[in-house]
């Protein structure tokens, strides 16, 4: 069993949650304010026909960005938006914050709704069923069977009851660790979603507009009993150790970026997981420092260079020291990079397209067992991800969905 740790630190006076696996870097999150996922009801302000979306304020201050395309008539609530199917100036509308506002650019709005569960998630404005690739295929094929069955009858009272409004089922990676007899557990936790999103829907009609709907940080209300417990024995020490630091502490806001490093070391199977805090020894600070820079050595003497640009991400590996003319030098130090670049895209949340140009090979069988241990290696992401080819030119593409801002926009804004 791989030891574990959990370390609550700071860095540049903001609190940050790091868990290290065998004495390595593995998963970082910063305690910051975040109004990602949070659920306003929220009012059009205005809409301009040319980029089709509509502006609105949602906190009585800040103006997001909604795109028309795809408005869900349940999240329009002061009128019946199947009469009328288009956003008016004036519309009480709830939306969820799909993206944070960054520098010039306004927040990404949007009604389709989502709420996660301990083994789903449901979200408006889609529809059907679906599963984690992660989960075991024959396990998968069960779950997906019986949650269908209970699908049709609630989705069918759903769309009678909010003017057609859909909404699809994704069965979560944590459905993995249920035994294949016990898919009950799962469709009890869509009962209590759905039961939170009836319940979003039906506040943001009696409520005033620009109230908070929802926060995101409830998703993470209902979590392991271990998980707080072990948390709970080390609250005091986390406490003194930001007021010494003197950070503003706030328990729930540093108990949730815990459970997300929890909750990751135990999907990959450790168990053994201790909380500490930080004393200075793991320098933390300057592994966060090394990962703002764009060049990363390799064990072997080849290096990786990382650019994050506007419209996507690009990855080069180099040979750099390595010895060259040894036998299978570019399949070694192809995989080793695999391994580093998973990291750092976790590390860094890189998203949307990222290509990776890796070093030449000489055959066919040394490029599937290299895009076999990429997409090994994606599974270990709690970020949906997917592997798209390699083309003609070598380069692999892949795609990383955008959960929140990158690191070095976090940092930027610290």
């Amino acid at each position: 069993m791989n030891e574990a740790e959990i370390i609550v630190s700071t860095y540049r006076n903001t609190p940050v949650v790091t868990s290290f696996i065998q004495g390595k870097l593995e998963y970082l999150s910063f305690v910051r304010k975040s109004e990602l996922h949070n659920i306003y009801l929220g009012k059009v302000d205005h809409i301009v026909k040319n980029i089709n979306a509509a502006f609105v304020k949602y906190d009585g201050e800040n103006i997001g960005y909604l795109p028309l395309e795809k408005i869900t008539s349940a999240c329009v609530v002061n009128r019946d938006f199947s009469n009328k199917p288009y956003l008016v100036s004036g519309d009480e509308v709830i939306v969820q914050i799909d993206t944070e506002e960054l520098k010039t650019k306004k927040a990404r709005l949007t009604t389709n709704i989502a709420i996660s569960g301990r083994y789903c998630v449901i979200t408006l404005g889609r529809e059907g069923v679906g599963a984690s690739i992660k989960i075991d295929t024959a396990k998968k094929k069960i779950f997906i069977e019986k949650v269908k069955e209970e699908y049709k009858i609630i989705s069918q009272d759903f769309q009678s009851k909010y003017h057609g409004t859909k909404f699809g089922i994704i069965i979560r990676t944590q459905a993995g660790e249920l035994d294949e007899n016990e898919s009950q557990i799962i469709t009890d936790d869509i009962q209590k979603v759905l039961s939170k999103v009836i319940a979003i829907i039906e506040n943001g009609r009696t409520r005033t507009v620009y109230s908070l709907l929802n926060a995101s940080s409830e998703v993470f209300s209902e979590e392991s009993i271990s998980a707080k417990d072990i948390f709970d024995v080390k609250a005091d020490a986390i406490s003194d150790m930001l007021s010494l630091n003197e950070i503003e502490y706030n328990y729930e806001n540093v108990y949730e970026h815990y459970l997300k490093n929890f909750n990751y070391l135990n999907a990959r199977g450790l168990k053994d997981i201790t909380l500490i805090v930080d004393s200075g020894i793991h320098c933390i600070n300057s592994k966060i420092d090394e990962l703002l820079s764009n060049k990363i050595w390799l064990k072997s003497g080849g290096f990786i260079i990382i650019e994050q640009l506007e419209s996507f991400n690009a990855i080069d590996v180099n040979s750099g020291k390595a010895i060259k003319g040894k036998n299978d030098i570019s399949e070694k130090i192809n995989l080793e990079a695999a391994e580093e670049i998973m990291r750092q895209i976790r590390l860094r949340n890189l998203s949307g397209m990222i290509l990776i140009d890796f070093i030449n090979m000489k055959n066919e069988e040394q490029y599937n067992t290299l895009i076999e241990h990429v997409k090994n290696l994606f599974k270990l992401d709690t970020v949906h991800n997917n592997y798209i080819d390699i083309t003609g030119l070598g380069i692999m593409e892949l795609t990383r969905n955008k959960n929140d801002k990158s690191l070095r926009e976090i940092i930027s804004s610290l």
